[in-house]
């Protein structure tokens, strides 16, 4: 009891205090800019909660063309002082001493660091910079400039977003409403139609959900994993998530299959949580059932269809490009196809063009199988026309894969797969004769 008066009492008085906070920021008078800079000042040492919620406060009321004079006046006023830093830098280089190091230090950080750091303190406060963010991204498309800015907001958001932060929970039907409306929302692969849905995803034995929270935003998840414990390595979401289907006993399940990945919060985009929510679903699982013998997921080819669009008039494969294209090729052209494209159509720095496959290849995973007719939904013929794949994660493997990959480019891939993208194809049709 002596616990909940405590909470009443510090969920009391911090309400109280963030009322007082807007009162008085509806009652001051300066622009945007010039709270900013109190909050910089010794003003914001002093009143910096205050502060910070009265620029949330006006930054809300912003049109699109203020919102881009705020990312302006953060990246060209509170920017480094290049020549106050060149001249800091050398002379630390004649004079290596503490004092000087410091010195040299804040001068190479931006002052817009310091202010979102500042920022960062009424309730509230981190979801509202991870949402100035997404504002940031949408402006930064028309004046790349913005970038500086840009890396400055991604710098800080990787240290309040590292993974000692994050929390594991599991998804359920219990789990609040509020929570899994988002998880509806959220759902980037395949998209949960109804309510009869969502429980068929969480609701059975041999299904399961995994989100990472952060405490700052703790009914706001960050990335969520879908899991079907099944029998075999599957080759098809359209039946792993068939209403008819039946469930297994998770005891009797040899494979975890992580059918859809999603992430939750635009504004958090380029800071990577996946790699870790893979390792410790994993670690999670094994522990709950240690019968488990294989990590698969059954993974979107979201690249495909664009990259056979400029294939079709290549003298080897153009036709079968084609006939893709216009559902007319047969499965094993489709997974012909979809094996070249993964194993051989690469970015100019030597990655895969296909953004899931950089992902799980660059987790360390190999890609284990190809499969067409795999996910007939509208999403699914629309970008691979139907194809997908397993990418398998071999836990005594994935650190050795992992640096291969990113050391030297290395499409990790079975001999099956190999052997797919150099299959022969069907031949191209005959000109009618006249």
């Amino acid at each position: 009891m002596t616990i909940q008066r405590n909470r009443f009492l510090t969920d009391m008085l911090s309400t109280l205090f963030d009322r007082s906070d807007r009162v008085s920021g509806k009652s001051d008078g300066r622009d945007i800019q010039e709270l900013c800079r109190a909050l910089l000042s010794t003003e914001g040492d002093i009143s910096g909660q205050a502060l910070a919620a009265t620029v949330f406060d006006r930054y809300r009321s912003l049109s699109d063309d203020d919102k881009y004079a705020f990312f302006k006046f953060l990246n060209d006023e509170l920017d480094i002082d290049a020549l106050a830093l060149s001249a800091l830098a050398q002379t630390y280089a004649d004079d290596q001493a503490p004092k000087t190091f410091v010195a040299l230090s804040r001068a190479a950080e931006p002052k817009r660091q310091e202010l979102l750091r500042r920022l960062n303190q009424p309730m509230g406060a981190t979801a509202g910079i991870v949402a100035m963010r997404v504002d940031l991204l949408r402006i930064l498309k028309d004046d790349p400039d913005l970038a500086r800015t840009d890396h400055d907001f991604v710098h800080l958001l990787r240290s309040w977003f590292n993974r000692g932060f994050l929390v594991l929970k599991a998804i359920d039907w219990d789990t609040p409403a509020r929570i899994l409306d988002k998880i509806v929302a959220y759902e980037a692969v395949h998209q949960i139609n109804d309510l009869d849905d969502l429980r068929r995803r969480l609701y059975p034995d041999d299904r399961r959900c995994f989100a990472f929270f952060h405490p700052a935003m703790p009914d706001e998840p960050l990335i969520f994993v879908e899991v079907a414990l099944t029998e075999t390595i599957p080759g098809s979401v359209t039946k792993l998530l068939s209403e008819g289907r039946t469930s297994l006993q998770p005891e009797d399940a040899k494979v975890a299959v992580f059918y859809s990945i999603s992430n939750c919060q635009k504004g958090l985009s380029g800071i990577s949580f996946g790699n870790q929510l893979i390792k410790q679903v994993v670690a999670e699982l094994s522990l709950a059932f240690p019968q488990l013998q294989n990590y698969v997921t059954l993974s979107p080819i979201p690249g495909l269809n664009r990259w056979l669009a400029t294939q079709t008039d290549d003298p080897e494969h153009g036709h079968v490009a084609a006939a893709i294209l216009e559902r007319q090729a047969e499965p094993q052209d489709i997974r012909a196809m979809a094996a070249r494209y993964l194993l051989l159509a690469k970015r100019n720095d030597g990655l895969p063009i296909d953004p899931v496959a950089r992902f799980h290849l660059g987790n360390g995973a190999q890609i284990h199988d190809i499969h067409a007719d795999a996910d007939t939904s509208t999403n699914g013929l629309a970008q691979s026309s139907g194809a997908m794949v397993n990418y398998l994660y071999d836990l005594s493997q994935t650190q050795r894969r992992h640096e291969d990959f990113a050391l030297k480019s290395v499409v990790t891939a079975t001999k099956a797969v190999q052997a797919l993208s150099t299959t022969a194809l069907s031949a191209k049709p005959k000109e009618p004769t006249s």
